[in-house]
C-alpha cells in the first residue's frame, strides 16, 4: 500500500478547514465555520443540505458572481446546460483549491493553481510567479469571490503559496 501525493502551487488565499481551523474571521470561539447565507455547516463538512463546502462555494460564486441560477435537470446534456455553465464558470475566474486529504481536507481560494502529479514535473519560471498584470486581474476576482461569499480571510493579501494533496 503506499501513498498518492500531488504538489498544488496557488496563487490566492489559504481559507483553511475544520479540522486545522479555518484561517478567516468569520469563526466561532472554537474555530468552526459560522453559518452564512449559502452554507450551513451541520459538523461534518457538509450543510443542511448534504452539500460539502466546495459544492456550496461552487454554487454561490456561480450565482452572486456569475449570475449562473439555471439547475440541473435530466435533459441538461440537450439543452446546452453544461456549455452555458462552463461560461458561467470562466467568468468568475477562481475556484475552491482542496489541500491536504480526501478524509482532512483544507481549501485554498485560487486565481491560479498548478498542480503537479507524484512522479511528474512541472518546470516554472519563477519570473512567472511575479508578472503584474495577471495578479492585478486575479486580486480583483479574489476580492469579488470573498464579497460573495462573506469571508475574511486572516492571510494579508494573496499569496503564492505550495499545499500538498495526498491520499492513502
Amino acid at each position: 500500500m503506499g501513498q498518492a501525493s500531488d504538489a498544488i502551487l496557488v496563487y490566492g488565499y489559504d481559507l483553511g478547514g475544520a479540522d486545522d481551523g479555518w484561517k478567516v474571521q468569520e469563526v466561532d470561539e472554537y474555530g468552526y465555520l459560522l453559518p452564512t447565507p449559502w452554507y450551513e455547516p451541520t459538523g461534518d463538512d457538509e450543510d443542511e443540505d448534504g452539500d460539502d463546502i466546495g459544492t456550496a462555494v461552487e454554487n454561490r460564486l456561480l450565482t452572486e458572481v456569475a449570475g449562473f441560477t439555471e439547475t440541473w435537470t435530466r435533459d441538461a446534456r440537450e439543452t446546452g446546460y453544461w456549455d452555458r455553465r462552463r461560461e458561467a464558470e470562466k467568468q468568475i475566474g477562481v475556484k475552491l483549491e482542496t489541500y491536504c486529504s480526501h478524509s482532512v481536507p483544507a481549501y485554498a481560494l485560487a486565481a491560479h493553481s498548478t498542480t503537479v502529479h507524484r512522479g511528474h514535473v512541472e518546470y516554472i519560471d519563477p519570473q512567472d510567479l511575479l508578472w503584474k498584470p495577471p495578479t492585478e486581474k486575479w486580486d480583483a476576482r479574489l476580492a469579488r469571490a470573498l464579497e460573495a461569499l462573506g469571508l475574511t480571510p486572516i492571510q494579508e493579501r494573496p499569496r503564492w503559496f505550495l499545499v500538498s494533496y495526498g491520499e492513502l
